[in-house]
């Protein structure tokens, strides 16, 4: 998927995989990061479920690997295993 094709998506502050195939995990998530780093957010919250903890994993390296992320944990307190909050560098 591509930056323009993600732009049709509206992009806010929140990122649900669900609606995604595993093949296009690494780039959505890629481009989500970047949309939102150039928007201004902050703080972004991935929402990749609770399962087995391989999409969650797959997530967590992107994140980890990426220049623009500051930090990131889960959600905790209503969100659980199955979100992911991510600090931005500013």
């Amino acid at each position: 998927m591509s930056r323009n094709e993600l732009k049709k998506i509206e992009v806010g502050d929140v990122l649900d995989l669900h609606h995604f195939s595993p093949c296009e995990v690494e780039s959505v998530v890629s481009e989500f990061l970047y949309l939102s780093f150039d928007r201004g957010y902050n703080f972004v919250r991935i929402i990749h479920g609770k399962g087995k903890g391989v999409l969650k994993a797959r997530v967590r390296k992107i994140l980890s690997e990426s220049s623009i992320v500051d930090d990131f944990g889960d959600l905790g307190l209503g969100g659980g295993w199955g979100a992911t909050w991510v600090k931005l560098k500013r």
